[in-house]
């Protein structure tokens, strides 16, 4: 039997090694899936000065390599940049699970990076996504838990995962997120 395929979006900054950006999460979900997924961590062109462009084009090549339905997991920046893809281009096909961890908020009640910000009422285009997880550690040292408030309440249909602690990057990993993924596909 084949592998699943899981598209995986990286957070910003770098992404080459230990300690950089999403590669200790990815490091962890390939050693904690195992051989039943496949992960694909595809890095945009250039990590340390990202523009929605770079995403654009990145999640249009991955998506046609993509098992549809496909699984989508996005960590911090790839997780924004994930919603502002799917929500505006609405892709032709079905994405059975969408995981989102740390998602930061772009425009007037986030950050201020108007390429990153999401048009009014996103969350209405997202009919092709199945289902839809939230992970954030309450007291994150990156982005504020008042974000991932705002994606709460715009996406009431969420499964939704507080966890304690601090931590962003999840190099330690983050066991939810497998328990989540293994009991979504049934694993």
């Amino acid at each position: 039997m084949k592998p699943i395929k899981i598209l995986f979006a990286h957070s910003g900054g770098g992404q080459g090694s230990v300690g950089q950006g999403s590669f200790d999460l990815v490091t962890y979900l390939k050693n904690e899936l195992g051989n039943e997924f496949e992960m694909l961590y595809p890095i945009i062109n250039d990590p340390e000065a990202p523009t929605y462009q770079m995403w654009k084009n990145l999640f249009i090549n991955e998506f046609k390599k993509a098992n549809k339905p496909t699984i989508l997991i996005g960590h911090s920046l790839g997780a924004s940049m994930l919603l502002k893809f799917i929500s505006e281009e609405k892709p032709n096909f079905l994405i059975s699970a969408l995981y989102l961890v740390a998602t930061p908020l772009w425009g007037k009640n986030g950050w201020d990076v108007d390429d990153f910000v999401l048009k009014d009422n996103f969350e209405n285009e997202l009919k092709q996504v199945n289902k839809i997880f939230l992970y954030q550690c309450k007291d994150d040292t990156i982005v504020p838990f008042k974000h991932f408030n705002f994606y709460k309440k715009a996406m009431p249909d969420a499964t939704v995962r507080v966890l304690k602690g601090t931590d962003h990057a999840f190099a330690n990993g983050l066991p939810e997120l497998v328990d989540d993924i293994k009991m979504n596909i049934g694993v």
